[in-house]
């Protein structure tokens, strides 16, 4: 090839003088400006339906459920499946706890990290929360929940077909699906499971109140989800025994659905070999109640006698300092 052809040639690679280097700088012009587009689409629908917030709560919730859950799997299926011990119901309250806790840090700065209706509704009644979000926020939660069944159900799948479940089905409410959702024991009557669940999720919200009360001796900022976890560990320490401490109705309902929808069927939730037959609604309804009442209890013995700082004091009665300088 000659000079003056390898000059001509060049010259042609240049982009100016190339068509097709003006293509693809087209092409590419184009699909930058398609991905702003489907960017600002996206993030403008999030703010629409308050999506971000809807977000955290599903992944706080989805992790609270999935490493609470994934304990309560690990305790039950090996202690059949395997010939080694997995634990006891110790680590299932440490599962609880520390979900809990990697939960709130991980939703703590966006929504408070509720992940638990229970919560939401609490906060929508101390005016922390605007009421608009309450049903976003729920179904949040619900979401999160059921995945996290989703992925411990893969998980443990070879696990839950080994398991010796002592002549009932593997998948049955007397052999696995108390890994997923929480079951009466036998001598337990309504009236009392009620009053396990509410006095769990009214403790729980107690406890929240405390640690989140600018007024009182409030909790540092990076400390709130550790004493969250520890909270959650203290209540399932205490009150595990008769159903399972749910204290949240996300964290029943929506792994519940899916084992009813994964081949455990409708029994759970009307659980026929069950001594409380229709027990479903007790983990829904017990810990809403639970919230509502801990919520007017803080308010009435403890927030509102808080002392009333002199600038409250002085915005409450209209007056303004006259400044000294």
């Amino acid at each position: 090839m000659s000079e003056e052809e390898r000059k001509g040639r060049l010259d042609f690679d240049q982009p100016g003088n190339n068509p097709q280097h003006g293509g693809i700088s087209n092409t590419l012009n184009i699909a930058n400006r398609a991905f702003e587009f489907v960017q600002h689409l996206w993030t403008s629908l999030i703010r629409i339906i308050h999506g971000r917030e809807c977000l955290a709560e599903m992944f706080a919730t989805f992790m609270l459920v999935t490493v609470g859950n994934g304990a309560v799997a690990q305790v039950i299926l090996g202690a059949t499946a395997s010939s080694f011990d997995f634990g006891s119901q110790l680590s299932i309250n440490l599962g609880y706890g520390l979900g809990g806790m990697i939960g709130a840090f991980m939703a703590g700065g966006v929504t408070g990290a509720h992940m638990n209706p229970a919560v939401t509704l609490a906060m929508a009644l101390r005016g922390k929360l605007n009421w608009l979000k309450v049903i976003p926020y729920w179904v949040a939660q619900f979401i999160g929940a059921f995945l996290s069944s989703v992925m411990i159900f893969g998980v443990y799948h070879d696990a839950l077909y080994a398991v010796n479940c002592h002549g009932s089905a593997q998948l049955s409410v007397n052999c696995t699906a108390g890994i997923f959702a929480s079951y009466p024991q036998p001598y337990l009557s309504l009236g009392t499971g009620f009053m396990d669940q509410f006095f769990g999720t009214f403790l729980l919200l107690l406890g929240i109140f405390g640690i989140t009360d600018t007024n009182n001796n409030e909790a540092k900022q990076g400390m709130k989800p550790v004493l969250v976890g520890l909270l959650i560990t203290a209540i399932g320490l205490s009150f595990g025994l008769n159903c399972g401490y749910a204290i949240n109705p996300a964290r029943d309902f929506g792994p519940r659905f899916f084992t009813a929808i994964a081949g455990w069927g409708w029994d759970v939730f009307v659980c026929y070999e069950c001594h409380i037959k229709q027990w479903w609604w007790v983990p829904i309804i017990a810990p809403l109640v639970g919230a509502s009442v801990a919520t007017l209890v803080y308010w009435v013995f403890i927030e509102a006698l808080h002392p009333k700082s002199t600038t409250k004091k002085n915005e409450e009665e209209g007056y303004t300092p006259v400044p000294t300088e």
